[in-house]
């Protein structure tokens, strides 16, 4: 299960990652790109959002999911 938007592990976020979905394999390295800076700039809102504890600080994970794609090709 997802964790929720946390502005303390944020705070102290060192790596950004996006897992894909099969299904977007065929998506190009710069529409996954778009698709990734616009996630990781407003994590708040990704539908499904992790943490993982690194020796420095946090890795922010977001899933790909649909929802996600319709409100960032919405708001672009």
């Amino acid at each position: 299960m997802a964790n929720a938007f946390d502005p303390y592990r944020e705070a102290l976020v060192v790596e950004q990652l996006t897992l894909w979905p099969d299904d977007y394999a065929d998506w190009s390295d710069a529409d996954r790109s778009r698709v990734e800076t616009l996630l990781h700039a407003s994590p708040a809102e990704a539908a499904d959002l992790d943490y993982t504890r690194q020796h420095t600080g946090f890795a922010r994970v977001i899933t790909v999911t649909p929802e996600d794609l319709e409100r960032v090709s919405v708001g672009s």
